[in-house]
């Protein structure tokens, strides 16, 4: 039973790793989604911190669920061992210590979820306020990440 249980679990590493590719691909695919991610945030930071004045309600629920795509779409498959010390558009920003904070990162992988799904709701109401709290949130679990596994520039 323990040496199907070792095969099942190798082979399941094993499928995941060549379904995500190489490690550079990985990373690179990764650098995208969070450039994405950020080019995102940015247009609902404008519209909604910096110039409320310019607030629209149909580019913000855009953005925000552009960002809630990203949440859902699978990202941890791009997080391969060796994807901390690989290269893809730069250098790799992962702490090593990822690979040992897995139920530290799956928390924060959550609540980043959870609020971008949450920051998709909001920005359909079309309340600013409410929107600019939502976002705030959002940002906590970013940060949250951040501080968590990502090397400072």
């Amino acid at each position: 039973m323990k040496t199907k249980l070792a095969s099942a679990i190798i082979l399941a590493t094993v499928a995941t790793a060549s379904l995500a590719g190489p490690i550079e691909e990985q990373i690179r695919f990764r650098q995208s989604a969070y450039s994405f991610l950020g080019w995102n945030t940015g247009k609902i930071k404008k519209q909604v911190i910096d110039h409320p004045e310019t607030f629209n309600k149909d580019y913000v629920a855009a953005a925000a669920n552009a960002i809630a795509a990203i949440a859902n779409s699978g990202l941890g498959e791009l997080y391969g061992e060796g994807t901390d010390q690989g290269t893809g558009w730069k250098t790799s920003r992962l702490k090593p210590e990822f690979f040992q904070k897995k139920e530290e990162v799956t928390a924060v992988a959550n609540s980043f979820n959870e609020a971008a799904n949450e920051l998709a709701k909001v920005a359909a109401s079309g309340d600013i306020n409410a929107i600019k709290t939502q976002f705030g949130k959002l940002g906590e679990t970013c940060k949250g990440c951040h501080d968590l596994v990502r090397i400072k520039e």
